[in-house]
């Protein structure tokens, strides 16, 4: 078996580590020795409970240092580690831990933990062509979709390898010496940025509501990721009622698209810590830009970054010819492979090697990447992923609604927020508040949309189709 095999590199960093401390939970320190000692004694547990290769590791947990060291030990047995969120509905989460999983919450990790240690060597079990891990869509198509990564593209990703840090993330790395932890380390983001924080030398430091900004100077966190709705209250607040945040040096924006006016007041209110990256579930990271980048020049601000040179960007027409513009296409050493039990979309997305980004870009002079649109229609809410067309189903299907359409547009809070628009049936009079708490039950409330204004007809283009940027550029009501 590789020694660099996934978690291979963490599982060393931490029996190396002796007193250092890798993860803080207000005024409990864990250091890299008893993290070393939980990781072991849960992968035990874990042994014990029948996971190892093949099988599936249901990870239903908070943010804590046994949350952590079960996410490294169901890796490090081998299983086919899925993260849950709490917020699913039942149906999507029967769906996604199936009848075999074994289901790991945080009550159950803590009787994991004092599992005792078994003695046998802690060496990563995986196998290097199965299924490491899978990560969830939100299922705004009305099933997630689960993103299928191998052993072997989870072995190839560069968070913890120094020698195999982008030049963007080895501007970042050293800023991460007290990373803050917000939501779930099953998020994919969140836990990549922790392999980073812990290959770094710094400390995962768990937080704990109240939220931004107090939390980054009640934690002296140096780095976080944000959404870009949080973002915006965050400039907001330090413009109104400013706190310290002189301990912050990076923080690094996900999920939406930032516009460059916004992304330049950022740079002003905060100072240079702001890191702007672009990627999907499906790949990871495929570009980054730095605030000393953003900075220096127009064309990086207005952009989403560069790649780093083992990955490969591809720009296509509509019939897959090399375009200055067109749809991105990415390839990159760690991307998943398929989706999981979803044969029909795995062929859509993952062509020959490539997966279809389904957005649409075009590279400038100096090899940054600009965002130009989406070839789907999707809306991006808190970082969930929101897709009009099932909205527009549940609403159309309501006998007081004859059509509707839903748009989405820039929001300070959530980053994009949902508008429908619907044409009321005959002798109707549709009712916004039912109509969106149908949209809530059925998809969830990331769906639900913002407003629900009732129109006469819908504006058509050219080509006699609705025409939804006329939608979109419509006044509120």
């Amino acid at each position: 078996m590789p020694v660099d095999l996934w978690p291979q590199p963490v599982l060393d960093l931490l029996a190396v580590g002796d007193d250092r401390p890798v993860f803080e939970d207000g005024d409990r320190t864990v250091t890299a020795a008893q993290m070393h000692r939980l990781v072991r004694r849960i992968a035990a547990g874990l042994r014990a409970a029948g996971a190892g290769p093949g099988v599936g590791v249901a990870l239903r947990l908070g943010v804590t240092a046994e949350a952590f060291a079960a996410t490294i030990a169901a890796f490090a047995v081998g299983a086919r580690v899925s993260g849950i969120r709490p917020d699913l509905t039942p149906a999507h989460r029967s769906g996604q831990t199936g009848e075999n999983a074994l289901l790991v919450d945080d009550a159950r990790v803590a009787t994991l933990a004092r599992t005792p240690d078994d003695g046998d060597p802690l060496i990563a079990a995986g196998h290097p062509h199965e299924i490491a891990r899978i990560v969830w869509t939100s299922g705004s198509t009305g099933n997630p979709k689960g993103c299928a990564q191998t052993y072997a593209a989870m072995s190839a990703a560069w968070a913890p390898y120094p020698d195999r840090w982008p030049p963007p993330i080895a501007d970042l790395a050293p800023r991460l010496a007290r990373y803050l932890v917000i939501g779930s380390l099953s998020s994919q983001v969140m836990l990549e940025y922790a392999i980073l924080t812990l290959a770094a030398g710094g400390t995962l430091v768990a937080a704990r509501p109240p939220g931004f900004p107090g939390m980054i100077a009640r934690y002296r966190a140096t780095a976080s990721v944000i959404t870009v709705g949080k973002l915006y209250q965050l400039v907001h607040d330090q413009r109104t009622d400013p706190v310290d945040l002189s301990s912050l040096r990076a923080l690094v924006v996900s999920g939406s698209p930032l516009a460059p006016g916004r992304l330049a007041e950022a740079l002003e209110v905060l100072g240079p810590v702001i890191f702007h990256g672009y990627g999907q579930t499906e790949t990871g990271m495929i570009t980054m830009v730095t605030p000393t980048e953003m900075l220096a020049s127009p064309a990086a601000l207005a952009s989403v970054g560069r790649p780093p040179p083992v990955t490969e960007l591809s720009i296509r027409d509509p019939d897959g010819q090399p375009a200055a513009e067109g749809e991105l296409f990415v390839r990159t050493p760690a991307q998943a492979t398929a989706y999981w039990t979803d044969p029909v979309e795995t062929a859509e997305v993952f062509v020959d090697g490539w997966v279809r980004t389904r957005d649409l870009a075009r590279l400038d002079s100096d090899g940054y990447l600009h965002l130009l649109g989406r070839t789907r229609e999707v809306i991006i809410v808190q970082a969930n992923l929101v897709y009009a067309g099932p909205i527009e189903r549940v609403l159309a299907a309501d006998p007081t609604v004859a059509e509707a359409y839903v748009v989405g547009r820039p929001d300070d809070a959530t980053g994009e927020a949902v508008h429908a628009y619907v044409v009321p049936a005959a002798g109707h009079t549709p009712d916004a508040g039912r109509l969106r708490a149908l949209v809530a039950a059925a998809l969830g409330e990331p769906s639900a949309p913002q407003t629900i204004q009732s129109i006469d007809r819908v504006p058509l283009g050219p080509s006699g189709k609705p025409d939804k940027r006329a939608l979109a550029r419509m006044t509120l009501r």
